[in-house]
Parts: C-alpha cells; sequence; structure tokens
C-alpha cells in the first residue's frame, strides 16, 4: 500500500545532504490545523490524491524526527531511526479514516514506533535477542526501566512478569541476553599481545579443519579420479567375476558364498575363488582399493 507513496517522496522539499539540515528542515515546517488535516485525508481517502498524502507525510515529519530520538539509547544512527519512522508514518497515513475523529499523529504513533522497533530489533544485536511477542514486550521493557547497573533483585522480576503477562524464567532469560554482549570472530588487530582477550575469540578455538577451500576441493577431485578408475578396473572384469565383486562388496544386501554358488551351479570354494582372483586384479589397478 505504501509503495505508491515513495517515489513522491523523494521530490519533498526536505533537504537531505545532511541529517542536521533535515531535522532543522522539517522542524520548521508548519503543524496542519485540524480542519487542514481532516480535508487532506479525506481527499487521500475518496480520490487516493497522492498530493495531499505528501502534504500528511511531510506536517508530520517532525514528530517522527522526535520519537526517533527517544531510541537514540540503542546505539544505533539517528538518521537510520528518523528513516525507519518515517515508514511507519506513510503507513499509518495510507489507514488513516478521518471519520473516527482522532489526529493523525495520535494515530500515526504506533506505525511509526513498530517500524523503529523492528529496525531495532534486526540490528541491535548480530544474533536476534528477541523473536516472540512477549520477548519483544521484554525487550524494550526491560530496556527502558533498568536505571543501575546489576541483575533485577527478584521483587522487580516478578513485577515485571507480572505486568506483562509472562512468566519471571522469561524475564531472567531475556535480562541475560541484555546483558551479553557481540565479540569479534577475529582477534582484534588492536588487541595487546599480553591481553587474554584474543584467546577467547572464536577465531582462535572454532576453527573446521575441513573448512580449508583448497583441500575440499582436492579431496573431491582424489575421490571423483578414484570411483573413475574403479569403475574403469571393473569393467575389465569378466561379466561373472565382476557381478560377484559388485554384490558381494559394493551392494547394500551382500549375498553369502552359498546363496552366490546356488545361483551360478558352483561350489561355495570356487565363488570364493573367484572373489579372490577379481580383487587381486583390482588391487593392482587401483592401489587404494582395500
Amino acid at each position: 500500500m505504501t509503495t505508491a507513496l515513495i517515489p513522491r517522496m523523494q521530490s519533498l522539499p526536505v533537504p537531505v545532504d545532511s541529517l542536521e539540515s533535515y531535522l532543522q528542515a522539517v522542524s520548521q515546517i508548519p503543524v496542519l490545523s485540524a480542519e487542514e488535516e481532516h480535508e487532506l485525508a479525506q481527499r487521500l481517502q475518496t480520490r487516493n490524491d497522492l498530493e495531499a498524502a505528501q502534504r500528511l507525510i511531510v506536517a508530520h515529519l517532525r514528530f517522527v524526527a522526535h520519537i526517533a530520538r527517544g531510541y537514540q539509547g540503542y546505539g544505533l544512527p539517528l538518521g537510520d531511526l528518523v528513516q525507519e519512522g518515517n515508514v511507519g508514518l506513510m503507513k499509518a497515513v495510507r489507514r488513516f479514516d478521518p471519520a473516527h475523529g482522532v489526529r493523525l499523529v495520535s494515530f500515526a504513533v504506533h506505525w511509526i514506533r513498530a517500524e523503529i522497533h523492528e529496525f531495532i530489533l534486526r540490528n541491535w544485536r548480530i544474533v536476534k535477542v528477541a523473536t516472540t511477542k512477549a520477548q519483544r514486550k521484554l525487550f524494550f521493557k526491560l530496556r527502558g526501566s533498568k536505571k543501575r547497573l546489576g541483575w533485577l533483585s527478584g521483587e522487580e522480576v516478578n513485577t515485571v512478569a507480572r505486568e506483562l503477562g509472562v512468566s519471571p524464567d522469561n524475564v531472567l532469560e531475556m535480562e541475560s541476553r541484555l546483558s551479553g554482549h557481540d565479540i569479534s570472530f577475529d582477534p582484534t588487530p588492536e588487541a595487546d599481545s599480553d591481553d587474554d582477550s584474543e584467546s577467547y575469540a572464536p577465531a582462535t578455538y572454532l576453527r573446521a579443519e575441513q573448512a580449508d577451500p583448497s583441500e575440499v576441493l582436492e579431496q573431491e577431485d582424489w575421490e571423483g579420479q578414484t570411483v573413475s578408475r574403479l569403475v574403469a578396473a571393473l569393467e575389465r572384469l569378466d561379466p561373472r567375476s565382476r557381478d560377484i565383486v559388485q554384490r558381494r562388496w559394493l551392494n547394500d544386501d551382500k549375498p553369502t558364498l552359498h546363496e552366490l554358488a546356488a545361483e551360478y551351479k558352483v561350489s561355495a570354494e570356487r565363488i570364493r575363488q573367484l572373489e579372490t582372483n577379481a580383487m587381486k586384479k583390482l588391487r593392482a589397478e587401483l592401489p587404494t582399493v582395500a
């Protein structure tokens, strides 16, 4: 629904050369009166007037910037937070119904915050810290309510759990996730040689022995050549010897010497001799065959 608004947004009278100039510009855009907002919303709803949609969006960019500033404590760029909030504003404008008798800014707050929340959850850590609905509520509740270092007390855990309708175990698990931090896979170049932190880099203890591309390619090439040579060596056996070797050594359901003897109408000892002679020929042509 909002994709139709995005091309029009490219021509908005708002500078984008720097975040500072953008924030200064949007703060000076006049706020719409209730009557102007109602008229523009009706034009968008009844006639799909994108010019009206643009005016509604531009007039509310200052509110997005104000909301985005409240999320700067998560360590993410303010420009990215504002951009995601603007996406939420465009979604709100498209869904806004002036007949409900509320101002657009009150309606849009939910959509603006929702987009910013999603962005934070996707980018705050390399590993996602919140995936379920309960975990999402806990993430923002704990980040916003913790005013001191250390772990929550038992009473605080129970209070948060009761307010959000989750178990105390869920609160403790989320607090544990928030207390962790991302670490570099490789040792950091600026690490002191006497510092033990380098030894904790995952690259020092998570090395996959089979992950060398050249070794993997060499192994695959060797296996392919071995199979080709084995097939060629089998083709040079007589049909009976080849059948005995294939069924006794290569098939999952291996027949006994007596079963093959009954099939070929010879003794079991003769089948054993044919098998032994055939394996000697294969070893001579293919030393890697056991």
